[in-house]
């Protein structure tokens, strides 16, 4: 693969199956994404999922996916590993951590299938509680990702349990400890037990940072966001869910922006 082209970003925002939200407003988070790099005057092409990943990763120096259910393949992952190798670098946010998903016999919920995908990405996504207000620490201050937020910042979003796949070579830059109560059926049912506890058996980790070859990937499992069509629906499988019909509220708080900000800076290297 050809030296990735400086200050290019490919940006693939998008639900599954094709076409589909997947619970998250893709539009805006594309939208706000864009505006954000047109802010350092980074180039961007699109797409909504990764079947042509290898046209756009040869003249791109950055690549950000937000996207609920699109995921690489076994091949499209061996792609984007040698892209890496050669100083590619990845921002994967929210959903990015997700994947395939598997039905579970007596449950309505289904369970995220390990593949390639979470091994190069470095975590795997297991479930999330309902949307709630937590601190966010920060782990690594001198991070050129973190800098501007201080020790902790405070935000309400979907609290994301994720499995750290490689934790010796993760750079660990963002944790939460979500409190006793923020709970979810899928411990236990959908998984043996919480893999996504850290040693203190409290905390959570929210976003990090690791190597892979000349390049690297940062994962951040904040920024959730949608809408009243996507909110419809839901609410229509569960009418005990009160979720506000409208949530961009990581959108509008200023260290995710901050955090969005520094990864593309970071990534493109403007």
């Amino acid at each position: 693969m050809t030296e990735p082209d400086p200050g290019r970003a490919h940006v693939i925002a998008g639900g599954f199956p094709p076409g589909s939200m997947g619970g998250h407003d893709h539009d805006y988070a594309r939208l706000r994404l864009l505006e954000l790099l047109a802010e350092k005057a980074v180039p961007a092409t699109v797409a909504n999922d990764f079947s042509d990943i290898g046209k756009w990763l040869g003249v791109s120096r950055l690549l950000i996916t937000y996207v609920a259910g699109p995921y690489p393949n076994a091949d499209q992952c061996n792609t984007i590993r040698s892209w890496l190798e050669t100083g590619g670098r990845w921002l994967a946010l929210h959903g990015t951590s997700g994947g395939r998903a598997e039905r579970v016999e007596g449950s309505r919920q289904r369970r995220t299938v390990k593949s390639e995908h979470h091994a190069l990405l470095g975590c795997y996504f297991l479930t999330h509680p309902p949307i709630r207000e937590f601190r966010v620490e920060v782990s690594a201050e001198d991070s050129p990702i973190t800098r501007g937020l201080g020790t902790s910042f405070v935000l309400e979003d979907e609290p994301y349990f994720v499995e750290l796949q490689d934790p010796a070579a993760t750079q660990i830059l963002l944790t939460a400890d979500y409190g006793p109560d923020a709970v979810s059926p899928a411990i236990g049912t959908l998984y043996a037990k919480d893999t996504s506890l850290r040693p203190d058996g409290r905390t959570r980790v929210l976003g990090y940072i690791r190597s892979v070859g000349k390049g690297g990937v940062t994962y951040i499992a904040l920024g959730h966001c949608h809408n009243p069509a996507i909110r419809a629906a839901r609410a229509f499988t569960d009418p005990a869910d009160t979720t506000p019909p409208w949530f961009r509220v990581p959108w509008e708080t200023g260290a995710f922006i901050t955090l969005l900000r520094n990864a593309i800076a970071w990534g493109a290297e403007v």
